[in-house]
């Protein structure tokens, strides 16, 4: 069965009102859209979901704004902090007109880095993580 099969499956099995569609700004900020359940099916997935690249700090100008999500539907899952039963799906980020992967989407940059490291061999494995790491300064010149 395919992963955006599971996902449908997944959907009904679980009664889910809403999906929330996520992404990562620049920043590492966790953005999100949240749509009530009607509105995903199977070209939800393969479509993607257009939003308005301007609003996101440091991607887009107002007069070229469009931008495209395409969830992955082997990342869902349901998120058990909802009131409502809450399906969350992670997004890849891409160029509406090309379909290709939007340069400052720091999914696809990670996923870029990986297929380097394969490609290259100097690795089959990378693991990516947060790391919460602050400088304090008596003086800055």
């Amino acid at each position: 069965m395919s992963k955006i099969k599971d996902a449908l499956k997944l959907m009904k099995e679980e009664e889910v009102e809403y999906v929330d569609i996520r992404f990562t700004d620049p920043k590492g900020k966790l953005q999100h859209v949240t749509l009530v359940v009607d509105l995903v099916d199977e070209d939800f997935f393969e479509e993607g979901f257009m939003f308005d690249g301007s609003s996101i700090a440091g991607w887009k100008s107002i007069d070229q704004s469009d931008m495209k999500l395409i969830p992955d539907a082997g990342s869902v899952y349901i998120d058990p902090f909802y009131a409502e039963k809450t399906m969350c799906v992670h997004c890849n980020v891409v160029e509406p007109d090309t379909g290709e992967p939007y340069s400052r989407d720091p999914r696809g940059t990670a996923a870029k880095a990986e297929a380097y490291l394969k490609s290259s061999g100097i690795g089959d494995t990378a693991y990516f993580g947060p790391e919460a790491e602050f400088f304090i300064f008596d003086d800055v010149r």
